[in-house]
């Protein structure tokens, strides 16, 4: 899996800049070969790519400034948040300074009557909600990851909770954001609704860190639900367990949560959480609101299940059984890459209409079985682990192709199977990438699936960064 190359060149840093930055910042600065390689990773199938140095600025004025140097010096800029994103965000393919935003840390605001806080960039949702724990609210977009607050929004980030509570997209009220000149801009307000200008804040919510840097976000918060449970419920097939979520969704029932994983999926995760769940297609849901309201919903859904086949509903309803239970979830990732050490895991991504969503699954098992058929053909000696899992109450959905990146059958196989999923999926109305971005692997598929709309996204980002030195090779490729 190597990234794509878009021409743009690659040269060293320039010694003016290293002085200046670490005049500026001191030991915050540093172009250490161990730090470096750390900014040059994430959780994609891509090679590292580390930058020629880091900087770990502490305020939205120190952002500002690393950013009129670098750009004085025509140097390269990658916005660092956790490092947990999926598709190369972070990795420095031409060079350059990785902006470290982690030190920006402090939760600035909470208002709880206004149901709203204001943070800086490097807050991770953990350690929002942490702080919000005895306020009665909280913030409910998880991806999984614990990943920073600016990073969620660059990436357009959803998760578990977004057939309920909606996306980063629907969360974030305002924004500071650096520009590339080193400007500081701030878009929206703490107002729940505004008719005033252009809606800057959903441009650069999703803009990968190629438009402008996030330094501060003001975020919705919800009332913690007076009641929640949980419940695992096994199905005799994906489609009937999709049938049932689809269901459930136009019925109008308020699922907090609603999770599909496979039984390749449930055997990674019994294996690494140690739980012993049957080893059959599976729905995770999880209800939210008063007592009355959870039982109603656990109860429709339920007789939904029932209807397709669905049994052996098991309930979780102490906070303990809940997170060991959404912890698996969570990690299934990783349990997954334990299916076959030594290898990556290339995760796919695709969301379509609710309504297209079981055809889009079946499609895809077949494509599945006929792609391990070939590889078998081609290469006896290979294998290649495919897990499926998703959010699908809002029909985005996951492959997690086990790829020995050293067997190029393999590598090609994966590629191409990747390639097919996106274009049914853009074929039926839905999209190539739910929540974890264009980054570095779906530039191709952009094209795909905006067409002319592309040259539009391309004369904002040359209006917005002219020398193309915010997270170049991101989103767009380099002209």
């Amino acid at each position: 899996m190597n990234p794509p190359h878009d021409g743009f060149a690659r040269r060293p840093l320039p010694a003016g800049l290293v002085t200046a930055l670490g005049e500026l910042l001191g030991d915050r600065f540093t172009t250490s070969q161990a730090v470096r390689d750390h900014h040059g990773r994430d959780e994609s199938a891509f090679p590292p790519a580390p930058p020629d140095a880091v900087a770990f600025p502490e305020s939205t004025a120190e952002v500002a400034e690393i950013v009129r140097r670098c750009a004085a010096h025509g140097v390269p800029m990658i916005p660092f948040g956790a490092g947990t994103s999926l598709e190369g965000h972070v990795l420095a393919v031409h060079g350059g300074v990785a902006i470290d935003l982690a030190r920006m840390n402090r939760v600035l605001a909470v208002h709880p009557d206004d149901l709203d806080a204001t943070v800086e960039a490097g807050v991770t949702r953990l350690a929002l909600n942490a702080a919000l724990r005895d306020s009665g609210l909280f913030f409910p977009i998880d991806p999984g990851a614990d990943a920073t607050l600016g990073g969620m929004a660059a990436t357009r980030a959803s998760g578990t909770n977004a057939v309920r509570y909606g996306t980063m997209r629907e969360n974030v009220l305002a924004l500071t954001v650096v520009l590339a000149s080193g400007e500081v801009v701030r878009t929206g307000t703490r107002a729940r609704k505004s008719a005033a200008g252009y809606d800057l804040t959903r441009l650069f919510v999703g803009s990968e860190g190629t438009l402008g840097i996030i330094t501060e976000l003001t975020v919705r918060l919800h009332p913690q639900p007076e009641a929640l449970a949980a419940a695992v419920c096994r199905f005799p097939s994906v489609r009937a367990a999709v049938e049932t979520v689809i269901r459930t969704i136009q019925l109008g029932i308020p699922v907090a949560r609603c999770e599909l994983l496979d039984a390749a999926t449930i055997g990674a995760i019994n294996r690494h959480a140690k739980l012993a769940l049957a080893e059959a297609a599976t729905v995770f849901f999880e209800f939210h609101g008063s007592p009355a309201a959870v039982k109603e919903q656990a109860e429709t859904v339920q007789a939904v299940a029932a209807d397709a086949g669905g049994a052996g509903f098991e309930w979780a309803t102490t906070p303990e059984a809940r997170t060991r239970l959404w912890t698996a979830r969570h990690q299934a990732y990783f349990a997954c890459l334990g299916l076959r050490p030594n290898c990556r895991v290339v995760s796919t991504d695709v969301c379509v209409p609710i309504s297209r969503l079981a055809d889009c699954i079946a499609a895809t098992e077949e494509d599945v079985a006929a792609t391990r058929a070939r590889i078998v053909a081609r290469s006896p000696a290979a294998g290649l682990p495919v897990t499926l899992l998703g959010h699908i109450g809002d029909g985005n959905f996951h492959l997690g192709i086990n790829v020995d990146t050293a067997n190029p059958v393999e590598v090609e196989e994966a590629e191409r199977l990747n390639e097919r999923l996106v274009a049914r999926a853009i074929a039926m109305g839905g999209t190539s990438t739910g929540e974890h971005g264009i980054g570095l692997g779906k530039l191709d598929f952009l094209e795909a699936e905006h067409g002319s709309a592309v040259a539009v996204m391309r004369a904002l980002k040359t209006a917005l960064d002219p020398q193309g030195l915010l997270n170049p090779g991101k989103v767009l490729r380099a002209t």
